[in-house]
């Protein structure tokens, strides 16, 4: 009885700390466990914080300012830029609008590369405005907006100018025709006799058949007094003129007159109207137009081709009360309308084409809102040309070949000698008694060396050539067809001495033509261009320019009228600007070549190099009287 009752305590003591045991094995487990998981969090924490330390993230607030400052605009500008393109479409889209579209628009569709320079001056105009100046649109009605060709033919094409006058000159009528990638902007209307290609080439649309188009120009028209005049002029095929809203003059082919229904909403009415001849045409007289000082009106004007052939627009004015000399037609010598004093290149553009005394270029009112002090003649006209910016600043030379100079050697003695002669390697002085001996080149000092070289320059072979391309001239329904070719000329120099010769050199040429109908010259292309002949090049230097258009045509008077290649002069000169070669096709233009300097490209000039203005061409023909 005692030993069940002693083994009852010790089995519950043996099991207490049993449980104890276990209880502190299972908890020394779940305290290693969850130190080496707490460890592991740790760790993988210190990775995962490691990148964003490197990114300094509170400098992102720096932004937001900029963000607000921006807030108020953003919404405006992309709701405007999502509507445009959701709403453009092709046809929508004016070519003529939109910059630094001419060169493409030539290419892609012409295939010519020589596009019209917006400094260069037309009797069209020019690509540069002065502000008080018309900007002039071309149309070509036988091709749609995107430059598709569309039917069109003589009926067709007098309704559509029909249709635009009468309905108030609204461009939206002609917003179904192409217009060329070319704004020009013009100070006058006078457009003699030139072949209808013409008006294409200068607005950016080489590519253009030259028979049903028009070009129609806008501007301000303002007096700096109050004046009372009135258009004289005529129009080939058309020329009309809008002031105010109001159609007040109106020149056009005589067949056009005589066809019933077209060109019949103007009529002159005065007694002069048709009665003196100006070109090829007799002149309209157009309706009396009042203007008050200083206030301006809006002015309109529109001309064009019909079948091709040749193209002319001239608006000349009639003050009321002033009495006018006698023209060469036996009518009044009237003046030029224009905006601005006719400059030296505006005048020579216009004597090309139009014969002498039938009007007054320089004289008459000049429709601008003010009166300027009286100008010098001198600046534009006189100055043109006047440096050759192309050429290098010449350095003085100590002293030329021939004369006393001071000679450093390498080891700094100095004498003082002249340049005798240069022999291989050596160079042979002659001192004050007359005495001559040799240096080696290598002993003297570097500026020496180089003073023999410039004294004594190599001896070059200068090549002159020329290569033509015909242009064919796109289709008209006129067989006056002009005759153009495209000329790319070219100089080559070469060294064909042994001498060393490391200085600057520069090349300088011109290209000439002349006149078909005169012995006036035509300077066709100057350039120049520095170099330096060496083993690299080949001792050689080539230099060669764009291609230039040269035409001739036969005028209606019967004359032959254009340009021709004459000749050329290749100057070579060091960096003193002292020429050590040249090579021409006539002397004269050698003789003359400072002059010559001064003429600017496409100007003519005499047999002294000297600029004039081009020959004019003879008086036209009168109309046939059966015509009007």
């Amino acid at each position: 009885m005692k030993r069940k009752k002693e083994k009852g305590p010790k089995i519950a003591s043996g099991t207490s700390r049993a449980v104890a045991l276990s209880i502190l094995i299972h908890a020394g487990l779940f305290l290693l466990a969850g130190t080496l998981v707490v460890f592991t969090v740790v760790k993988k924490k210190d990775v995962e914080f490691a990148p964003p330390k490197a990114v300094e993230r509170p400098k992102m607030k720096l932004k937001k300012p900029k963000v607000r400052v921006k807030k108020s605009t953003k919404p405006k500008p992309t709701t405007r830029i999502v509507t445009k393109v959701q709403k453009a479409s092709m046809p929508d889209i004016q070519l003529p609008e939109m910059s630094g579209m001419a060169e493409g628009m030539a290419g892609g569709l012409g295939g010519f590369d020589v596009m019209p320079d917006l400094g260069d001056v037309s009797v069209f105009g020019s690509g540069q405005s002065i502000g008080n100046d018309f900007v002039g649109t071309f149309y070509d009605l036988k091709r749609d907006r995107k430059g598709n060709k569309i039917p069109m033919d003589d009926d067709q094409f007098r309704e559509v100018i029909d249709r635009f006058i009468l309905d108030g000159w609204k461009e939206s009528d002609l917003s179904r025709y192409y217009r060329a990638p070319q704004k020009l902007y013009t100070t006058h209307f006078v457009v003699p006799p030139i072949p209808s290609p013409g008006a294409p080439d200068v607005y950016g649309a080489p590519e253009t058949e030259s028979y049903y188009f028009f070009v129609k120009y806008k501007g301000k028209l303002v007096y700096p007094e109050d004046i009372k005049f009135r258009f004289w002029g005529i129009g080939d095929a058309y020329g009309m003129v809008r002031v105010g809203g109001k159609l007040v003059f109106l020149a056009a082919w005589p067949f056009h007159y005589n066809r019933d229904g077209y060109f019949n909403m103007w009529k002159g009415k005065d007694s002069q109207h048709l009665k003196y001849q100006l070109a090829t045409q007799m002149m309209a007289v157009g309706d009396w137009i009042e203007l008050k000082a200083g206030e301006p009106v809006d002015m309109e004007v529109l001309y064009g081709e019909w079948r091709g052939g040749q193209l002319a627009c001239i608006l000349l004015v009639e003050v009321a009360g002033e009495e006018y000399p006698t023209s060469s037609q036996h009518g009044p010598l009237l003046p030029a309308f224009k905006t601005e004093e006719l400059t030296r290149d505006q005048l020579d553009e216009i004597g090309k084409y139009l014969p002498a005394g039938e009007c007054s270029l320089t004289n008459g009112p000049v429709f601008r809102d003010f009166n300027p002090p009286p100008r010098k003649v001198a600046a534009t006209e006189a100055a043109a040309g006047e440096e050759n910016p192309g050429v290098p600043a010449p350095e003085k030379a100590a002293v030329s070949a021939g004369k006393m100079r001071e000679w450093t050697l390498a080891d700094g003695r100095t004498v003082k000698a002249e340049l005798v002669a240069r022999i291989g390697s050596k160079v042979t002085l002659k001192n004050r008694r007359g005495k001559t001996f040799k240096v080696p080149l290598k002993q003297l000092s570097a500026e020496d060396r180089k003073f023999v070289q410039l004294e004594m320059p190599p001896r070059l072979d200068i090549n002159f050539t020329k290569s033509s391309k015909q242009r064919i001239l796109p289709y008209t329904l006129s067989q006056e067809i002009p005759r153009t070719s495209y000329f790319t000329f070219k100089t080559t120099i070469k060294k064909i001495s042994t001498k060393p010769y490391d200085q600057g050199l520069a090349a300088e040429y011109f290209a000439i033509g002349q006149e078909f109908s005169g012995a006036t010259h035509l300077l066709l292309e100057h350039r120049t261009e520095s170099f330096v002949l060496s083993k690299k090049n080949g001792n050689k230097f080539e230099l060669s320019g764009k291609p230039v258009e040269i035409m001739d045509y036969a005028s209606k008077n019967g004359q032959r009228r254009g340009d021709k290649y004459e000749g050329y002069l290749v100057v070579v000169t060091d960096s003193r600007g002292e020429i050590i070669a040249h090579k021409a096709s006539s002397e004269k233009f050698f003789e003359n070549l400072e002059n010559l300097r001064r003429v600017p490209v496409g100007r003519y000039f005499d047999d002294e190099c000297t600029r004039v203005p081009p020959s004019r061409p003879k008086p036209f023909p009168a109309p046939n009287p059966a015509w009007l």
